[in-house]
């Protein structure tokens, strides 16, 4: 558990310190780290590889279709520089990615999990991979339990961790076709209606701020609020509404609705097992000065 007991004894309470602070300026930033956890864990291996930017022959896969809307990267490289001045080059950016999320879920209000410690940084990114390993908003239930199986998350842990959708807010972009040209009969009329007024055109700007809460009770806590609203045919994504539409995942929402205990279990074991998805060995990886770039031999 305590991999950096001896060569950095305080790695983890600097982490939570720094997820603490910046929590309190931009309260997002707990949502971005979880978030940041599963784009990073999906693609290959739990290795830091979304952090790295475009350069010296690496292509980001912050550049994908599949991590819009993605931000708060800067911060990452905050919670880095507080690191390296206790202990230069011994904590690892993928550990980074992991330890913050585990403190940014505790700040939304979710279950303290424990995770291992002791991942490597990859010295590539995998931006090819990213559309092929991370699922998308519009995909069918199907597709998405298959991903998740793929690195060993069951349809149970598949439910939970669409739970984390109970957090954050979605870009228009990716709602207005089950707004235009007509509603999707699977929503809710009223909460149609409400969207609508979020999403005014049937072709929103990307780059404009436009969004809708993903739960507008308790937009910024982990809860099974996300649950209750699809039984009401309150999804937002098309992938969260199909949850109580497929016959595989929709015991577990009934359930999940019935019990945020059962739920915040459930997704502390789903998380568990994302954050421990295949990770790189001493001699596989480094341990990078900074999260944005490989380091130069």
């Amino acid at each position: 558990m305590n991999y950096y007991a001896e060569s950095c004894p305080n790695a983890e309470e600097i982490i939570k310190q720094q997820v603490l602070k910046l929590y309190n300026k931009h309260g997002n930033t707990a949502v971005s780290w979880v978030r940041n956890l599963f784009h990073d864990c999906m693609v290959k291996s739990c290795d830091a590889s979304l952090l790295l930017e475009t350069a010296k022959g690496i292509e980001s896969e912050q550049e994908s279709q599949r991590s819009f809307g993605m931000r708060n990267f800067k911060y990452v490289q905050t919670i880095k520089e507080a690191l390296e001045e206790e202990c230069p080059m011994t904590v690892s950016c993928a550990d980074i990615v992991s330890l913050s999320a585990r403190d940014g879920l505790v700040l939304l209000g979710g279950p303290r999990i424990e995770m291992t410690t002791g991942r490597k940084d990859s010295k590539e990114s995998y931006l090819t991979e990213v559309e092929n390993t991370i699922p998308n908003h519009n995909d069918t239930m199907e597709l998405v339990l298959s991903r998740f199986q793929s690195i060993g998350i069951d349809t149970q842990g598949t439910v939970a961790l669409l739970g984390a959708h109970s957090v954050g807010r979605v870009h228009c972009v990716n709602l207005v076709h089950r707004l235009y040209p007509t509603v999707d009969p699977t929503l809710d009329p009223d909460y149609a209606e409400y969207l609508k007024g979020r999403c005014p055109s049937p072709d929103p700007d990307p780059k404009a701020v436009e969004y809708a809460r993903n739960d507008l009770e308790t937009p910024m806590v982990l809860d099974n609020m996300y649950y209750k609203n699809l039984l009401k045919n309150k999804g937002l994504l098309l992938i969260d509404q199909q949850l109580t539409s497929d016959p595989n995942t929709s015991p577990f929402v009934e359930k999940m609705a019935a019990d945020n205990g059962y739920f915040q279990d459930q997704f502390a074991k789903a998380v568990l097992l994302l954050s421990e998805n295949n990770p790189l060995t001493e001699d596989q990886g480094e341990i990078r000065k900074d999260c944005r770039y490989v380091n130069s031999d």
